[in-house]
């Protein structure tokens, strides 16, 4: 083959490559377009929220919580058919974050997984009653991590950047970070309907742009606010046995009965790694602060303070991931103490149990 010819041909070569990746793209498009377009299956919990805050298209919206809770019915600009899709689906990403409950990963929750490193992880575990955690009577709650409030406080300033960061930026730090994940592209369609469910919240909650509600963000403790006896690991293990392994498990690495979470990983590889601001060492007042308004589960605001930074205390000594700051002779480390670790505990606690056999209760007819 001549020069030419073979000059000929590596371009040839190049512009069917160059071509078969464009009709890729266009196909890929297209299926999007197609998924935007399609009717939504809610979970059952949102179904329920966006059925309470009265959530249909129209040329106007009326919010039923305001006119429930302050008496007055305010009309404001409504949502097409395309915006209610994009806030039925971020309601759902939210809900159920890894698509335990889709029928679909791809279709119903834009695969958010592909974002995230463990299985555990969903932002209705720290963004509670799908982003909108609230009491039996309706009233928002003190440090909830509520995203309507957040919303209304974007391009928030954020002390630990020092930058303004709009929300969806925030949003990339919670896959990062908190999730131990990778940063979604800004444009991407989970980060919009995201966006776009949050920004629904915000208006069924009446919440005015640039006000700090109370419940945005967390009501952080810091030592100043115990008595100052010092964050103790023992204190701290003690009041994790007694009020939190039923749900996160005795290592905190959650648990998982039959494909159904009971409770989330605090701990090990499904957890938030060493450059999330839960983590104690890298953020000391944010974990105390989240413990205490939002666990137990159905006894929040129960536990002290200290209780609560004990508690955090003692999390954060358990391995994780490592961060995108720790290099990887830490991250080396954490993944052999995270591999190490649990299955030496367990033989600990078996010796332990052998060892203390728990008193059998006599039978009823010898008591």
């Amino acid at each position: 083959m001549s020069t030419l010819g073979w000059k000929i041909g590596k371009v040839a070569v190049l512009v069917v490559a160059l071509g078969g990746l464009y009709a890729l793209a266009v196909a890929k498009q297209l299926e999007r377009e197609d998924i935007r377009q399609s009717p939504v299956v809610l979970t059952p919990a949102c179904a329920e929220k966006l059925a309470k805050y009265g959530l249909v298209a129209g040329a106007t919206y009326q919010s039923p919580y305001l006119l429930k809770h302050t008496g007055m019915a305010v009309a404001t600009t409504g949502y097409t058919e395309d915006d209610v899709r994009a806030i039925q689906r971020g309601c759902n990403i939210i809900d159920d974050t890894q698509g335990r409950q889709a029928q679909s990963v791809a279709e119903e929750r834009w695969n958010a997984t592909r974002f995230i490193r463990g299985s555990h992880v969903s932002c209705n575990h720290c963004h509670q009653g799908v982003g909108d955690k609230q009491d039996a009577e309706g009233n928002r709650l003190l440090g909830s991590l509520s995203l309507g409030a957040s919303w209304v406080m974007a391009d928030m300033y954020d002390r630990f950047t020092g930058l303004l960061l709009p929300f969806e930026l925030r949003q990339m730090q919670c896959y990062i970070n908190s999730s131990n994940g990778y940063k979604p592209n800004i444009a991407d369609d989970l980060i919009r309907d995201v966006t776009a469910y949050t920004r629904f919240l915000s208006a069924a909650l009446g919440l005015q742009i640039g006000v700090s509600y109370e419940e945005q963000g967390v009501d952080e403790i810091p030592a100043s606010h115990t008595g100052k006896q010092g964050d103790d690991y023992i204190r701290g293990e003690a009041i994790y046995r007694a009020k939190c392994q039923h749900c996160h498990g005795a290592q905190g690495h959650g648990i998982e009965v039959n494909g159904h979470l009971i409770g989330p990983a605090v701990a090990g590889p499904n957890s938030w790694n060493m450059q999330s601001r839960n983590y104690f060492y890298y953020v000391a007042t944010i974990l105390p602060g989240f413990i205490c308004r939002n666990m137990p589960l159905g006894a929040e605001n129960t536990l002290t303070n200290q209780e609560c930074r004990d508690i955090a205390y003692f999390i954060s000594n358990l391995p994780r991931p490592a961060g995108d700051k720790q290099g990887p002779l830490v991250a080396l480390q954490q993944q052999a103490l995270m591999r190490i670790m649990p299955p030496l505990l367990r033989l600990t606690d078996a010796a332990m149990e052998r060892k203390h056999p728990e008193p059998r209760q006599a039978p009823a007819a010898a008591r």
